[in-house]
């Protein structure tokens, strides 16, 4: 219960009680749930206010206490958003190429465990491609089937080289030699200015 106030602290960025409309998330809620200890769902609460505006990087780095709380995904989510903030965001919709046709016959883990390798349209002083490594998070499922089609987000290794990465760019992801996937992108975000406001 020591994480309590930090995530109360968190939640203050949720709509005012005074001005909250009644599909509106506010501190009240986030609290009514921690009183039930209804940990994943206050949780989940918070996490969806970064999908509605950009969040300083405080605030996702106290929702990483969940690493405590035994809510592996959610504190992974949450590095994740740290890693965003301080970076900017890279998403893409994704199509694996079908277990016939590729060396991966098993699903992807979608929570940024895996970190392919990417032809971005970068290239060697020699002119060959040059592939660039990025973690990858599958949004929406915990994972994605040989053949699969869903939208990504990429965590670079080094942001520098994905830095002309535009939507619309096609870019193809590699386990190996062989190509194991296309993406096209659909967003790109600079990080602010001051991640840590």
């Amino acid at each position: 219960m020591d994480d309590v106030p930090k995530l109360l602290e968190a939640a203050s960025l949720l709509v005012p009680e005074e001005i909250a409309t009644e599909n509106d998330f506010t501190v009240n809620d986030v609290w009514e749930y921690l009183t039930q200890d209804e940990w994943e769902v206050a949780f989940g609460l918070l996490e969806e206010l970064g999908d509605v505006r950009p969040l300083p990087l405080g605030f996702w780095e106290t929702l990483a206490a969940a690493e405590g709380l035994r809510l592996e995904r959610s504190a992974a989510w949450c590095h994740w958003r740290c890693y965003e903030t301080r970076h900017g965001v890279i998403r893409a919709d994704l199509t694996l190429r079908p277990a016939s046709a590729a060396r991966r016959q098993t699903p992807l883990a979608g929570a940024g465990v895996l970190k392919p390798m990417w032809n971005i349209g970068n290239r060697t002083p020699a002119g060959e491609p040059s592939l660039n490594i990025a973690a990858l998070w599958v949004e929406f499922t915990p994972f994605l089937e040989p053949g699969g089609r869903g939208p990504v987000r990429l965590a670079p290794l080094d942001p520098s080289p994905w830095q002309y990465l535009q939507p619309g760019q096609e870019i193809t992801m590699h386990e190996d030699r062989s190509v194991a996937g296309t993406a096209v992108v659909l967003e790109v975000q600079r990080p602010s200015a001051t991640p840590t406001a």
